[in-house]
């Protein structure tokens, strides 16, 4: 259970990349108040934590109602978590969030800046398709209901690290620096793809079998 535990914080803090998330938080909410950026900052977690306790309840049932295996869908999740971590190694997923975060601000007007704390903040930065992919993958290898729940207590502690990150996020960016985040997010992405892999193997090897 305690292997469990490890990899489905890895996994997720890998994935999610509440500290990588620092920067783009600071990118949408230039110009807000300290007042003004925690309110977005508690917006963004609380939306993002209903989307994905969403997908975390209701994930297998959507799978069945599709008729898709989880075999099946481990196989195609681990893809999914395999690419992102290829984007992570040679340093696209963070440009690729900055360009996201730099339209949302363009879009945004000074009326409706708080819609940020949707998109891109909940949505695609925190609850984007590589993590409901992940979180769908690891409820379905929970062996027994007290994973299960613990499972949940694992997504809400990588949320919660998500809202510190946020509002640490100014003195995050100062003590890091760019090449100490560039390592950091090279090393998860090496750890990421190592992840993924095993989601690939354990998914072929059920439906080799079956």
């Amino acid at each position: 259970m305690f292997d469990y535990f490890i990899n489905a914080f890895a996994t997720l803090f890998v994935t999610i990349d509440p500290v990588g998330l620092a920067p783009m938080f600071l990118a949408v909410t230039s110009g807000l108040s300290a007042h003004d950026r925690r309110r977005v900052a508690i917006r963004a977690t609380v939306t993002a934590a209903g989307i994905l306790m969403l997908f975390f309840v209701a994930g297998q049932t959507v799978l069945n109602v599709l008729g898709i295996s989880v075999s099946a869908f481990r196989v195609a999740g681990g893809i999914l978590l395999f690419l992102i971590a290829i984007e992570m190694v040679f340093g696209k997923r963070a440009a690729r969030k900055s360009e996201t975060a730099e339209k949302a601000v363009e879009d945004n007007s000074p009326g409706d800046v708080h819609e940020v704390a949707i998109f891109p903040l909940a949505i695609p930065l925190i609850a984007g398709p590589a993590a409901i992919s992940a979180i769908i993958l690891l409820s379905g290898q929970a062996p027994d209901t007290l994973t299960y729940a613990g499972l949940g207590a694992v997504i809400i502690t990588i949320l919660g690290l998500c809202l510190v990150a946020f509002l640490l996020a100014d003195k995050l960016e100062r003590l890091m620096g760019d090449t100490a985040q560039l390592v950091i997010t090279r090393l998860l992405g090496v750890l990421l793809a190592a992840l993924s892999i095993q989601f690939i193997a354990d998914g072929v090897l059920v439906l080799a079998s079956g």
